[in-house]
């Protein structure tokens, strides 16, 4: 059974994640490691929906500013993004779970097109959707996006997957001193400018009264933890 109210949750993690060790591409190893905690979560009564970016392989905001057309180097972006939803569908699937991936630019060949109503149904019958694509426009991050869905398929949290175990005051791995929050607010998070989602992600999670979860994805069982109300991480809620 869903522990501690989070019963449907939107599942967001980097790109880079899932390269493991490497620097560039996919780690299958990564993948099938985050594929069999998800698997227990599922198992375990919990909805999810899942994004995963694409940094891993090709970042739009790097694109354009090595001299590509912004809207371009988004589309290859977005593109990456299904490159790894299909990976952790395969994943998934190894493991026993029903996984759709569904994407914000029609693809038919590849998987199927989104659309909200389907969306719910596939989370309501026990899938877990991969939500690939982000927003299907340019200029929007996969946290926005990660945000847009959790608002969309009415999620009790949004689960962002990071490299460090919460929010900070500062990136720890270059400032030692850097105080981490166990709570903190939106309001707080964009009045400090904390790196932690881009500010349209975090407005729209504000706006719409879910709660934001950050914890470290590379710490094994770090995501069971977080959904059973253990571990370490920080929430970030609404309030002044």
């Amino acid at each position: 059974m869903a522990e501690k109210g989070f019963r449907r949750v939107l599942l967001k993690i980097s790109g880079e994640a899932l390269m493991g060790a490497r620097d560039f591409g996919i780690d299958m190893g990564m993948v099938d490691r985050v594929a069999g905690e998800i698997a227990e979560a599922h198992r375990r009564g919990h909805e999810i929906g899942l994004v995963i970016g694409g940094g891993n392989i090709f970042r739009g905001v790097a694109g354009a500013a090595s001299g590509m057309e912004r809207a371009s180097a988004d589309y290859m972006g977005m593109l990456a993004t299904v490159m790894n939803a299909l990976a952790m569908q395969n994943a998934l699937k190894g493991k026993g779970v029903d996984a759709r991936v569904m994407s914000a630019i029609p693809m038919p060949t590849v998987c199927e097109s989104f659309a909200r109503p389907r969306a719910v149904r596939h989370l309501e019958k026990g899938r877990v959707v991969l939500f690939a694509a982000g927003t299907g426009n340019p200029y929007f991050t996969t946290d926005t996006g990660a945000a847009l869905r959790a608002a969309e398929m009415n999620c009790d949290a949004l689960l962002k997957g990071t490299s460090v175990d919460g929010v900070y005051s500062a990136d720890p791995k270059t400032d030692p001193s850097a105080e981490r929050f166990d709570e903190i607010t939106y309001t707080e998070v964009l009045k400090r400018d904390l790196k932690i989602m881009d500010a349209a992600a975090i407005a729209l999670a504000r706006d719409n009264g879910i709660p934001l979860i950050v914890f470290s994805i590379r710490e094994e069982g770090a995501l069971l933890d977080v959904l059973e109300g253990r571990g370490t991480f920080t929430r970030v809620v609404a309030g002044d």
